[in-house]
């Protein structure tokens, strides 16, 4: 009995209960709602590979994409499957914008937040053989094209249509917004020349940009990003200048995060929570981190939730502005 008493003790001074623990028992579904090749299925892939490599979970984890509508279909997989502890999405901005573009019957508070695993940049990408040596140039060629110049980004009223957007109200000119099913398309079309620009993450367009493709012009960020590491052409994405210092004045950055359905149970949250905490501090995630150019912030619990109302708040505003809000 004196056994059992002095690991219940100890057990508490952890912070953990004496009792079991929550475990899934089928399989982990992550739901991504955009398709391959996009940068939220490059991550969720990436978060798989890392569970499974250091048997971090029981069961395994499934990547599943449901594309369709915007991400629509897949928030509103996760919003019916209310109590499931087996599902989660990999969401960004998109879990605001989504329903204030299209009045579905859904917030991010209809669900549960696990964490947020980091936030991504935006750069403004061209063909490698186009013309422009910085925004400015691309911006002054904007003015005077007829039709407007094409830019290819993914979805509608979304994050790459919102920066397209942010960029015709900082430069006074019009573009033609080519909308996507992922960045990994939108970079295609890119490469083919089949659009004159995309506003992609920058893991959407770095396997172009390494095999001569397509080239980096700035980043929509107030700071320059910090990996020093070569990437292509003899420069690393630290070379990269911001928007900014080129005369075209947008900045946005967008959070990458998981949730769970509602009506969960704490100790199933708490699970998701230790499990993505375990991620975010493993080694080939900080190597994806620096990979994919991501910016290191990991939230869960009170930080996270109230980053996710003051980013609420930013967007509702942004969207209103650009005439994204459905009426």
């Amino acid at each position: 009995m004196k056994q059992h008493w002095l690991a219940a003790c100890a057990a508490l001074a952890a912070g953990v209960s004496p009792a079991a623990a929550w475990e899934p028992t089928k399989a982990i579904e992550i739901v991504v709602p955009f398709s391959a090749g996009g940068a939220s299925d490059q991550m969720a892939r990436t978060m798989q590979g890392i569970i499974q490599k250091h048997n971090l979970a029981s069961q395994p984890i499934i990547v599943v994409n449901k594309p369709a509508a915007g991400g629509a279909e897949g928030m509103l997989d996760i919003q019916k499957s209310a109590g499931d502890p087996h599902k989660l999405i990999t969401t960004s901005s998109g879990i605001f914008m989504t329903p204030m573009a299209t009045k579905l019957p859904l917030n991010w508070k209809d669900y549960t937040p696990v964490a947020m695993m980091a936030q991504d940049s935006f750069v403004l990408w061209v063909n490698a053989k186009a013309p422009y040596k910085n925004a400015g140039d691309l911006m002054a060629k904007a003015k005077t094209s007829t039709p407007p110049m094409k830019v290819g980004g993914t979805s509608s009223k979304r994050e790459d249509n919102l920066i397209v957007f942010a960029m015709e109200k900082a430069g006074g000119v019009k573009f033609s917004y080519i909308p996507h099913t992922s960045g990994g398309q939108a970079s295609t079309q890119l490469a083919g020349e089949h659009v004159e620009a995309t506003t992609n993450n920058p893991a959407e367009d770095v396997a172009n940009w390494r095999g001569g493709a397509t080239r980096p012009l700035c980043v929509f960020s107030e700071k320059q990003m910090t990996y020093k590491e070569p990437v292509a052409d003899g420069k690393s994405w630290a070379d990269i200048p911001t928007c900014q210092s080129q005369g075209l004045d947008v900045t946005y950055q967008m959070l990458r995060g998981m949730f769970m359905p509602g009506k969960v149970t704490k100790e199933q949250q708490a699970y998701y929570v230790g499990l993505f905490k375990k991620v975010s501090e493993a080694p080939e995630w900080k190597d994806y981190l620096a990979r994919s150019a991501l910016v290191a912030d990991y939230r869960d619990g009170d930080a996270f939730v109230a980053f996710l109302k003051a980013d609420e708040e930013k967007h509702a505003k942004l969207m209103s502005e650009a005439g994204f809000m459905a009426k």
